[in-house]
C-alpha cells in the first residue's frame, strides 16, 4: 500500500529563506484531518521554507491510544503542529498551520483556527471517519474550508461519492490531490482561496451586512491567489 507521509519523499526546500523585514501582514491557512492523513506532507511540500514540525517517535506508549488502522508502517506523529510559510509579497506572507491528527491533541485545534483566513480538511477514503470532527470543528467556529481527498494509490471511489459519505453541502468545495507534489498541494490552496473570493462576492451579493463575517478575505485572497497561480507550474 502506498503511503503518502513524510517519511517516505522528502522533496522539501533545504535552504533558508529570510522573511523580509517588511512584511507586517501575515496570513493563515489550517490544514486539519485524521491521523496519518498526509497533514505535514502538505505544509512540507507547498512551503518555501524546510518547516517546524513537532513529530515524535511513535512507541508502544501509544498503542491502544492511537488508532495506526490504514496508516501502517508510519513510524512519526505530529504532537503540536507543522508550520510552513510562502512570502506573497514585500508586505505579506502566509502562514501555514497543520493541525495534529490524533483525538488526544485535539484540544489544540480551537485556538489553531483562530484568525484563519480558511483550512483545508485533508482525507483518506480508507478512513472517512477520522475526517467528521475536524468537519463539525470548523463548522462550529464558522471557518470556510474546503476538502481535499489525500490519493494513496488509485481512487476506489468517486468524488461525489465522498462527498456523500461525508454528507458535504454542494457549496463545499471537494477536490483530489497528492500531499507529496508541490504543485498539487499549490492546486488545494488555490482552491481554498478561490472558494473564500467566492463567498465573500456572494455574501456582498446578497447581504452587504454579512461581509464583515470574512474581514481578511477581501484582502487578503487577490495576493494569495496571484503568487499561488504564479509559481505552480
Amino acid at each position: 500500500m502506498d503511503s503518502n507521509s513524510s517519511e517516505d519523499r522528502d522533496e522539501r526546500p533545504t535552504g533558508r529563506t529570510p522573511l523580509r523585514r517588511t512584511a507586517d501582514n501575515a496570513l493563515k491557512i489550517v490544514v486539519v484531518g485524521g491521523f496519518g492523513v498526509g497533514k505535514t506532507t502538505l505544509v512540507g511540500a507547498v512551503s518555501e521554507i524546510r518547516p517546524l514540525n513537532t513529530e515524535e517517535i511513535m512507541t508502544k506508549a501509544g498503542e491502544g491510544i492511537d488508532d495506526p488502522t490504514g496508516a501502517w508502517g508510519k513510524r512519526s506523529t505530529t504532537v503540536a503542529f507543522d508550520f510552513g510559510r510562502i512570502t506573497l509579497s514585500a508586505s505579506q506572507v502566509l502562514y501555514l498551520f497543520g493541525a495534529p491528527g490524533q483525538a488526544r491533541f485535539w484540544f489544540l485545534w480551537d485556538r489553531l483556527f483562530n484568525g484563519a483566513l480558511g483550512a483545508v480538511v485533508l482525507v483518506d477514503t480508507r478512513r472517512l471517519e477520522d475526517s467528521w470532527y475536524a468537519i463539525d470543528r470548523l463548522e462550529h467556529h464558522g471557518t470556510p474550508f474546503i476538502v481535499a481527498r489525500n490519493n494513496f494509490g488509485e481512487p476506489t471511489h468517486t468524488l461525489e461519492q465522498v462527498r456523500a459519505a461525508l454528507d458535504l453541502p454542494p457549496e463545499v468545495p471537494l477536490v483530489d490531490c497528492d500531499a507529496r507534489d508541490r504543485a498539487s498541494g499549490k492546486q488545494v490552496l488555490i482552491e481554498l482561496v478561490r472558494h473564500l473570493t467566492a463567498r465573500v462576492e456572494a455574501e456582498r451579493a446578497g447581504s452587504p451586512a454579512a461581509v464583515p463575517a470574512l474581514p481578511a478575505v477581501p484582502v487578503g485572497a487577490a495576493p494569495v491567489l496571484d503568487v499561488l497561480e504564479e509559481s505552480t507550474p
